[in-house]
């Protein structure tokens, strides 16, 4: 899975702010700090749909920019930002669930309009965009 380095910018009475050095043109912000990551992953989502994504680049190459060191002295933070690039292709997977998970699992997909399929995958994304 492809991760990009995302600097957080905060000054004092705004939402945090998110940037990519790798994709200058990629920014997110959030009230939260608890939305940061989903806001941010959405944001990459959003722009992958239109742009090639380009390689990610090294921790070390992020931090060699003299740029991301500047803001990094003014109090910025670095996250990693998962990509999780939509694919319309559909692969058959074999899983195992012990029986009174599995029917929990049929039970809410059934009371949300779901199939088994749609629910896992959406609860799979929400737990990989949360990482």
């Amino acid at each position: 899975m492809k991760h990009y380095i995302a600097i957080v910018h905060k000054d004092k009475g705004s939402a945090f702010g998110v940037t990519f050095p790798d994709l200058p043109s990629v920014f997110s912000a959030s009230d939260g700090e608890e939305d940061l990551i989903a806001n941010a992953i959405e944001a990459l989502r959003l722009w992958a749909e239109d742009e090639q994504l380009p390689l990610p680049s090294t921790y070390e190459q992020v931090t060699a920019r003299e740029a991301v060191r500047a803001e990094l002295a003014k109090g910025a933070f670095l996250v990693r930002v998962p990509v999780i690039e939509d694919d319309a292709r559909v692969v058959r997977a074999n899983v195992t669930f012990e029986k009174g998970m599995l029917d929990a699992i049929d039970a809410v997909a059934r009371e949300r309009g779901l199939t088994r399929s749609a629910f896992l995958a959406s609860a799979a994304r929400k737990e990989i965009d949360a990482a």
